[in-house]
């Protein structure tokens, strides 16, 4: 049985809860952090994490939530507030001694990036790689939960369209679920990873008319991948309420994508985990009730 406990910051979110899994599943000792108490914050509570509510935004919590941990993945949302969160993070996991931090960054990360977002991530990365903590930076591709976003998913199941402005740009979509498999494994293994930035991807690149048909493979119904301009796409995000940050961020590396930057193919999750990601024939089936209907009516 381990005596290690590895904290997990966003518990509650796409590979957060996924590694919480995990790592429970291998008899470790898992320290949730969520930002409130939920029906979510509960089910990790069920399923035998230890759950600390708590703020990346402020530095006591983050000290709350390194002390007495072995290793932790670091995970922020898109919004404002990765640079203040990681120096306070940064700081609470040097005072603790943490083995590794693995951190969550994104592929388009780089410090010449049109999005706000990901030139934020960048400096991030260089504010761990600054502190002295044994630190690894994940940079994925395009989630395959990006097409159960809602933005996505209804054009998917009401008119059978993928509407992304992605232009003819490839990439293999990863999901969370093999994402957090490899969280797990460096969390508790971190020694030959420290140091090292991977690019994480599916093992298929498509473009979007690929991922079209094998969504449609899947379902059984015919999906278009039927693209709007960089304007549309901003003004359909505005009509979602969505916050103008996250729009900011899509719009540019909507750009990102036509030029290829989130090309590529898994080189990484096979060779650690042994077990290959999904592809989007096995992320659709797996998630296949979310593609037939929205908020209950059916497609």
């Amino acid at each position: 049985m381990s005596t290690d406990t590895f904290l997990v910051t966003g518990a509650t979110g796409e590979t957060g809860r996924y590694t919480v899994q995990r790592l429970l599943e291998k008899g470790h000792a898992v320290r949730a952090m969520v930002h409130k108490e939920d029906v979510r914050a509960e089910e990790l509570r069920r399923t035998g994490a230890e759950v600390m509510v708590g703020d990346l935004f402020d530095h006591d919590d983050a000290i709350r939530a390194a002390t007495g941990a072995t290793a932790a993945y670091f995970c922020y949302p898109v919004r404002p507030g990765i640079i203040q969160t990681t120096a306070y993070f940064a700081d609470a996991a040097k005072r603790a001694g943490l083995k590794a931090v693995i951190n969550m960054s994104q592929i388009s990360a780089r410090e010449d990036s049109r999005s706000h977002a990901a030139r934020d991530h960048w400096i991030a990365e260089r504010i761990f790689d600054g502190s002295g903590v044994p630190t690894v930076h994940l940079r994925p591709t395009f989630f395959a939960q990006w097409l159960l976003y809602p933005f996505a998913r209804k054009t998917i199941v009401e008119q059978g369209v993928i509407d992304l402005p992605y232009g003819v740009g490839r990439h293999a979509p990863i999901a969370a679920e093999d994402q957090a498999r490899l969280i797990a494994a460096m969390l508790t293994d971190p020694a030959t990873h420290v140091g090292k930035t991977y690019m994480l991807h599916g093992p298929t690149e498509l473009d979007q008319m690929g991922i079209a048909a094998a969504i449609s493979d899947v379902l059984g119904r015919t999906i278009s991948y039927l693209p709007l301009t960089i304007p549309e796409y901003r003004e359909r995000l505005e009509k979602f309420g969505l916050p103008g940050f996250l729009i900011q961020h899509f719009c540019a590396i909507a750009i990102d994508y036509q030029n290829g930057i989130f090309s590529g193919t898994d080189k990484v999750i096979a060779e650690v985990t042994g077990v290959s990601p999904m592809t989007v024939q096995d992320f659709v089936a797996s998630h296949r009730a979310a593609f037939e209907s929205v908020d209950g009516v059916a497609a």
